[in-house]
């Protein structure tokens, strides 16, 4: 009892040969009478004669005004994610240390731990702001993290907090920010690290092959058509503008999209300027007599 459309899918495991890797799409939305009486927002039906008829278009399998037939390959897509190597500099400032504070590892570090009192744990964030103070950080942003950590991993343990991973991940992550002149921050493989911040995700066509492949996708995924066309679409659509990004593969998924409307929309032309152009002059001057006869 709603407004939108209705779609009929019709799914098998027993297509006759000419019908197989292949799918069929039939516009009925022509097909209908009105009724006698509306039925809450419906107002129209199809006669027994209009689904004889639409039957009758799906038997055919013949290509016509109502009746498109595609190959799988057309809905399908890879959906790719795009990463983009992570360019920082740090830096110790009031925006940063506020960032710092409301990091969700910082407000951790001050819960108590087991055995723990609430203040010796208050202690413990207050000691890693307190060896800030004491770390040559310098006065401009710095593009090498290791050497600031150094400093201040330090000046910390001094103080007697361990200068853990956990620590140096919430340093890296609160006083950093992005700098597209900085050089990339690689892993210690030599690998570019990717920024999530910059992270984005792309719809790439399938390849129009016919491959035999497993139920399994992510054989269909790496195979070299399906790899090829990632690139293609890579060397084409992001490239030009992002030259450093690349995709993981490892996060690859595929899918499949119908987009009914567009495969079945007809490109109507606007009107000539000049007509539209004669139609508003037209209005300006019955606008105009309406005012004067309001004036008089």
């Amino acid at each position: 009892n709603t407004g939108i459309a209705t779609y009929f899918w019709i799914v098998t495991n027993r297509k006759h040969p000419e019908r197989v890797g292949k799918i069929q799409l039939i516009d009925a939305r022509e097909y209908w009478e009105p009724m006698r009486k509306s039925l809450g927002n419906k107002r129209r039906y199809i006669s027994d004669d209009q689904i004889a008829k639409v039957t009758r278009l799906y038997g055919e399998f013949t290509e016509n005004d109502h009746v498109k037939i595609f190959p799988i390959q057309h809905f399908g897509f890879q959906r790719v994610t795009v990463e983009r190597p992570m360019r920082r500099v740090w830096e110790v400032a009031p925006e940063t240390l506020n960032r710092l504070k409301a990091h969700k590892t910082f407000v951790g570090l001050g819960k108590p731990k087991r055995g723990e009192t609430p203040d010796q744990a208050a202690a413990r964030q207050q000691t890693i702001l307190d060896a800030f103070s004491d770390t040559e950080w310098g006065d401009e942003p710095s593009t090498v993290f290791d050497d600031l950590w150094s400093h201040y991993r330090s000046n910390l343990e001094q103080r007697g907090v361990k200068a853990d991973k956990k620590i140096r991940d919430l340093l890296f992550d609160a006083l950093g920010r992005h700098d597209p002149d900085a050089d990339s921050i690689l892993d210690k493989h030599g690998n570019p690290i990717p920024d999530s911040d910059l992270r984005d995700h792309e719809n790439v066509p399938l390849p129009d092959v016919d491959i035999e492949f497993g139920p399994d996708p992510t054989e269909r995924l790496a195979s070299k058509p399906y790899r090829r066309a990632v690139d293609e679409y890579m060397r084409a659509e992001v490239h030009p503008w992002v030259p450093d990004a690349w995709v993981d593969h490892t996060k690859t998924k595929m899918g499949y999209e119908i987009p009914f409307t567009r495969e079945f929309y007809i490109y109507t032309p606007p009107r000539p300027l000049a007509e539209i152009n004669a139609d508003i002059q037209d209005l300006e001057t019955e606008i105009l007599s309406l005012l004067e006869e309001v004036k008089e």
